[in-house]
């Protein structure tokens, strides 16, 4: 395991420790990067029983985010935040190496 080059905010950390609690597993977030999406790439979350061997990893509060190998040069570099407004709360990516987006924040291009 390395370290990753990606910040997860504070609030992020806070729901994920609070979704890992309602679902009983540990406080690992998973981000990667997937073909598709209305620009090219999309990123997918979700829980992780443990790290693997080879994914990069980063702390926040108690919260380790991991990142596999193949994702990381999309995402070297981002904010992992998360966010609420009258439209809903989701998980945001900021992400300097991507050249374009849709408008739901959802996929990107680089």
């Amino acid at each position: 395991m390395t370290a990753v080059p990606i910040t997860l905010s504070p609030s992020a950390a806070a729901r994920v420790a609070f979704i890992a609690t309602k679902q009983a597993k540990p406080a690992i977030l998973r981000l990667s990067v997937e073909g598709g999406g209305c620009s090219g790439f999309q990123y997918r979350f979700g829980l992780a029983d443990a790290p693997d061997a080879e994914d990069s990893v980063t702390e926040t509060d108690g919260v380790t985010l991991v990142v596999d190998p193949a994702s990381l040069d999309l995402v070297s570099g981002c904010v992992v935040d998360y966010v609420e407004s009258l439209g809903g709360a989701a998980f945001k990516v900021e992400n300097p190496n991507a050249v374009a987006g849709c408008g739901c924040g959802s996929s990107f291009a680089v």
